[in-house]
């Protein structure tokens, strides 16, 4: 929220990307910035994968967006990093709006 509070709406992604590192950082919460996603096929990972915007406390997956709104794609998104990483929690934050727009993801693996 603070990020969006100094920063308001209308800057690209990777602005509120380096803020928010910045932010977390001051306030010691655990992250990877970037940070891979490898997605595997029948045991085999594949050439191909994810990178994730953020991860934290080595656990939620957090993705950034800075769209006008959120639509069904992002929410697609999320859920195939949850689904590659084996995280059960992920965060889908907007700063593309006049508030900040967020939403929360749980995926439960199937056993």
């Amino acid at each position: 929220m603070e990020v969006h509070k100094q920063l308001g709406c209308g800057f690209l992604e990777a602005v509120y990307q380096e803020a928010l590192a910045l932010e977390m950082a001051i306030q010691q919460v655990p992250f990877e910035r970037e940070a891979p996603l490898p997605v595997f096929y029948k045991g085999q990972q594949l050439g191909v994968g994810y990178r994730a915007d953020f991860i934290c406390f080595a656990e939620i997956v957090v993705e950034l967006k800075a769209l006008s709104r959120l639509s069904s794609m992002e929410e697609a998104q999320i859920l195939n990093y949850l689904k590659a990483t084996g995280h059960s929690t992920g965060l889908v934050l907007n700063f593309g709006g006049k508030s900040l727009e967020y939403k929360r993801f749980v995926h439960s693996q199937k056993t």
